[in-house]
């Protein structure tokens, strides 16, 4: 196969792996019922004028499966972590004792569970859609290879692969997003 057909498969696959780390990475963000601290991962708060991710003022630690406890590293920040989380609308109050703030987190609902797998189902689908646009663009450049040199055959025979490697990355997120649902919907 032509050199740099096969760059450009490499290129589509190293690609459709971050897209399928990227959809992982954020379906671990929407709450399963458990106490995470990734569930506090895309929170900021404003540290001395600037926004800075939580993880980055405080310790955050899950004491039991249904408790988080923050513990800021200064303790003026307390009542500004107090706000970001507040602000962040995650569906839980957090209590302040004035060293730490406990988050306990419910146990869901059956609508909030539907809810939820509402948007594991989005989240799969921006995956879905992430690595078909990966392979368009692969495809459209390898249908460019055509003016250097590589021949009709080698083309379509990228074309398959690309497809393959599509498939196959589809089916990763596929599994991400059933193992979700499930851990989603367990009681």
């Amino acid at each position: 196969m032509n050199e740099l057909i096969s760059i450009e498969l490499d290129d589509c696959k190293d690609k459709m792996s971050k897209a399928v780390a990227y959809t992982e990475a954020e379906l671990t963000k929407i709450r399963a019922g458990k106490a995470s601290p990734s569930m506090l991962d895309g929170i900021s708060v404003d540290y001395y004028g600037s926004a800075t991710p939580l993880s980055q003022v405080a310790n955050i630690n899950t004491t039991d499966a249904r408790t988080i406890v923050i513990q800021p590293w200064e303790k003026s920040l307390i009542n500004a972590i107090e706000k970001a989380i507040t602000d962040a609308n995650l569906g839980i109050n957090p209590q302040n004792d004035g060293i730490v703030i406990r988050l306990n987190v419910p146990p869901l609902t059956e609508e909030r569970r539907r809810d939820l797998v509402k948007k594991v189902k989005e989240e799969t689908e921006r995956g879905r859609i992430a690595i078909r646009n990966i392979r368009k663009d692969t495809n459209e450049s390898i249908k460019k290879l055509k003016n250097d040199g590589a021949s009709e055959d080698e083309i379509k025979t990228a074309e398959g692969e690309v497809q393959k490697l599509t498939d196959a990355f589809i089916v990763k997120v596929d599994k991400l997003a059933e193992l979700k649902e499930k851990d989603i919907m367990t009681v």
